[in-house]
């Protein structure tokens, strides 16, 4: 693992970052508008804005409205919700402690996320019940890892502490895990698990979006006001103590804001690797590592890339498949890719 090159200045001008922001936006809306006529219940394009501006609207167009608005659209909003959530969250990990192999999960949150959400499948809670688990479960693993890891390192090595730390106690509560799959009755509760843990939004509605709205609106917000300060951090503590930066504060804001964008967003759509390790890199392929246009950029990236997996996902098979295969299908040869261009994919 290297550490990133350090630097605050772009790569890109301003006007080139902005027209390739602007690109992606459009990208997005297309992706947005395309996605609603994608699936097994066939909906033109043109029928589907109709349908969505309210205009036109037959007796015929009824099962179609019930499809947009009931399945689709939630569907559709969370894909690209918990997409951006991951790389805002990836990018921000990785600035942060400076290696270009960091993902979201490194401080536990995934794995504590997939304990809480496996725990309230064995005692049959509802689907509302179980995502309060889960993101729980994710808050309380990335507490026990800043807990453990303030205790070992206050000051002088506190990133790497953070790292080991999160190591441990991710692989402390995959074990967690596995005795819940263990104990699990084999017929009902252990396929569930098993599912959850592979990653789909089959089951989301609108209520599991509007209850995510309130963390990941406290995750992005932050995140996005003091992107600027990921370029000093760049830099490491001792330079960006010397630049007049709380280093400790600010580590602390963005652990804690990228923490609640991932354990919200696992704790609908389960567990799906690689968006926020590979992602990132696309980004800072796209426009550099300054994080004013990087972080917007990786969080449409994000949301695109999810977006495109999920209508694979509902539409490419008989069956639909769960998105933490799909991701990691597409995400693990890419990343081979990255590894192979060497550190100019990444620095």
């Amino acid at each position: 693992m290297g550490e990133m090159a350090p630097t605050a200045a772009p790569k890109q001008s301003g006007s080139r970052s902005g027209a390739t922001l602007a690109l992606l936006a459009l990208i997005a809306c297309l992706a947005f508008l395309a996605s609603f006529a994608i699936g097994r219940y066939a909906i033109s394009i043109p029928n589907a804005i109709n349908i969505l501006l309210g205009r036109n609207i037959s007796s015929e167009s009824i099962d179609a409205t019930a499809v947009l608005f009931y399945i689709r659209m939630p569907r559709i909003i969370a894909a690209m919700i918990i997409g951006a959530a991951l790389s805002a969250s990836g990018s921000t990990y990785q600035g942060l402690f400076r290696n270009p192999m960091v993902s979201p999960d490194i401080l536990g949150v995934s794995a504590g996320a997939g304990f809480g959400a496996a725990l309230g499948i064995l005692l049959s809670f509802g689907i509302v019940g179980i995502q309060v688990m889960s993101f729980c479960g994710g808050i309380s693993a990335v507490l026990l890892t800043l807990l453990i890891a303030s205790a070992i390192d206050k000051e002088k090595n506190i990133t790497l502490a953070l790292i080991l730390t999160g190591m441990v106690i991710s692989t402390l509560f995959v074990s967690f895990v596995s005795i819940v799959k263990y104990v699990a009755d084999t017929d009902n509760k252990l396929p569930a698990i098993t599912y959850w843990l592979m990653g789909s939004l089959s089951a989301v509605d609108m209520s599991h979006v509007r209850m995510i709205l309130i963390p990941m609106a406290i995750g992005f917000v932050p995140l996005f006001l003091l992107r600027w300060k990921l370029n000093v951090m760049s830099f490491g503590d001792e330079e960006a103590r010397a630049m007049g930066l709380d280093t400790t504060r600010v580590r602390i804001i963005f652990v804690v804001c990228s923490t609640l964008l991932t354990a919200s967003a696992v704790s609908i759509s389960g567990m799906i690797g690689w968006i926020g390790l590979v992602i990132p890199h696309l980004s800072r392929m796209l426009v550099g590592p300054n994080y004013r246009v990087l972080l917007p950029t990786s969080m449409l990236v994000g949301a695109i890339f999810l977006l495109v997996v999920d209508d694979a996902a509902r539409c490419v098979f008989s069956m639909e498949v769960p998105l933490g295969i799909l991701t990691s299908l597409i995400g693990a040869p890419f990343f081979v890719y990255l590894l192979i261009r060497g550190k100019r994919g990444w620095a």
